[in-house]
């Protein structure tokens, strides 16, 4: 029988075990949830690193056989893969020729972003940058916290240096937030490295205009032994400190948006438009059938450049009538997209289709008339003769507008008061020159008013690609030799129109 005296001793051994499991589970929630890149400091954590990591990575494959099969972690058979050590000998090798050049010091604090298991934050551990951490969207200690791209976890100028690679910014569907955070994190003059696939002049100035608080100061084309074997590495400075962490404008933007429509058009869009379709010189005898056997010749944007590195993607139909008429059975189908997700605006003034768009949800409408001005205006809806009973249906009239102002004795169909809006006025609202904006716009001879008007706000600038139905006294259809009375312009005055917006750089298509 045991006596009084190793009870107590008994319940206070049992004590002190429970104290000290207490204690190594405090500190090691804390090492996790905490500073779980820590463990190199020596302190207590479950996620060390195998000891002979750098020993292996310079052995080769004959050291990885024999390490792995030592190894008693998930971990440590991944840190011995041949994929993971490859890819860490290149970043070593690029991390190398940037201090070499004077961009990255061991010294520098420096963040990789959205690097899932941490070869580059390793490296840059390895050849000595020892204040160097990464983020994923799924933490994997001792290298990399939680975080993600377009939300990074650190305060405003933290690093001297912070390192994208393996094309992840192309990659993310916040490209913008993406860039932004790099940028807000950085300190000023700090340094950004960032590998992406551009492969062209397009892709290349888009990417840059994401980093208009930075500067370029380097660019070179890399071999990678993963993702995509050709990389074209970005270095970047930052140069100015923008309160809010929101981007200036550069030179070029202020001028792209301000009054006049003197619309900067660098190189490469100059060479979009070379490129692009004719126009038809000639006024078309058939017009129905010329125009639209056209269509066929459009070249568009998406198909001749690579637009991934747009900060947003934006779709304006004007004078969309139903959903089908352009927005389901052309855009949706047929515009090639490269896989963006674009943000859809429907302008249309006729109440007749206005319920169609209320179950469309990935679909704005503005139900009200493009026009130059906030005003009360007249809405013409010419009928089809014996389709009165199918107003609402595809064979309803095309509308037209005038100011309330003007007589209404040319008005011949149903009228009907309806609200305009200043459409330059909103476009330069609603959309920067950073995004990647097309549009279509069939607006019944209201052309002739609003591109003017786009022009002299300089809204024109923001458009990158526009389908433009011109309306003017064409041979009609039905009446061999006759042209119609509905329109007054003529097809020379359309041409004209066309031409004068590919000389301010927009890649503007005879639509029909």
């Amino acid at each position: 029988m045991e006596t009084s005296g190793s009870l107590l001793l008994r319940k206070m051994m049992v004590r002190v075990l429970l104290m000290g499991v207490l204690v190594i589970l405090v500190r090691f929630a804390y090492v996790v949830t905490i500073t779980g890149e820590s463990c190199n400091r020596g302190d207590f954590c479950f996620f060390s690193l195998p000891q002979n990591l750098n020993l292996v990575i310079s052995s080769g494959s004959s050291a990885i056989r024999s390490t792995s099969s030592s190894s008693s972690s998930g971990h440590d058979d991944l840190y011995t893969s041949r994929d993971w050590i490859q890819s860490v000998r290149f970043y070593s090798s690029i991390f190398q020729d940037l201090i070499s050049d004077g961009y990255l010091s061991p010294e520098s604090n420096t963040l990789c972003v959205e690097t899932a298991t941490g070869q580059d934050v390793f490296a840059l551990r390895d050849i000595g940058v020892k204040n160097s951490i990464g983020i994923s969207k799924k933490a994997f200690r001792p290298l990399v916290v939680r975080g993600q791209g377009h939300a990074i976890p650190f305060q405003d100028n933290t690093f001297d240096f912070v390192f994208s690679g393996g094309g992840r910014l192309g990659k993310s569907l916040k490209q913008l937030e993406f860039a932004d955070e790099i940028t807000r994190t950085l300190k000023p003059q700090g340094i950004a490295v960032v590998h992406v696939g551009a492969t062209d002049t397009y892709s290349f100035n888009s990417f840059l205009d994401l980093f208009n608080s930075c500067s370029l100061v380097k660019m070179r084309d890399l071999d990678a032994p993963f993702d995509s074997p050709h990389v074209r590495e970005f270095v970047i400075q930052k140069v100015e400190q923008v309160p809010g962490g929101h981007h200036h404008q550069n030179q070029n933007q202020n001028q792209n948006s301000g009054g006049g429509g003197n619309c900067w058009i660098p190189g490469y869009k100059r060479d979009l438009i070379r490129d692009a379709e004719p126009l038809i010189q000639e006024e078309p005898l058939k017009p129905w059938i010329t125009l639209k056997r056209n269509i066929q010749n459009v070249k568009y944007i998406p198909s001749m450049v690579d637009i991934r590195f747009k900060s947003r993607y934006v779709y304006v139909d004007v004078g969309a009538r139903s959903y089908g008429s352009s927005i389901g059975s052309w855009f949706k189908k047929q515009y090639p997209k490269q896989n963006q997700t674009f943000d859809v605006f429907a302008i249309e003034a006729d109440k007749a289709f206005h319920d169609e768009y209320k179950i469309k949800k990935k679909v704005q409408l503005l139900p009200y008339a493009a026009w130059v001005r906030n005003e009360t205006l007249s809405f013409e809806i010419n009928h089809d003769p014996g389709k009165d009973a199918e107003a609402k249906a595809m064979g309803r009239g095309m509308g037209r507008i005038q100011p309330v102002t003007k007589s209404s004795s040319s008005l011949a169909g149903e009228v009907n008061l309806i609200q305009g809006f200043d459409f330059a006025d909103w476009l330069k609202k609603s959309v920067r020159e950073r995004d990647f904006v097309v549009m279509k716009m069939d607006v019944e001879g209201t052309e002739f008013d609003l591109i003017p008007r786009l022009i002299k706000t300089g809204a024109i600038c923001l458009i990158d690609e526009l389908f433009l139905e011109c309306h003017y006294n064409r041979w009609q259809r039905c009446c061999p030799g006759q042209r119609s009375l509905k329109y007054n312009k003529t097809y020379n005055q359309c041409l004209e129109l066309f031409t004068s917006l590919r000389q301010r750089g927009v890649l503007v298509h005879q639509w029909w």
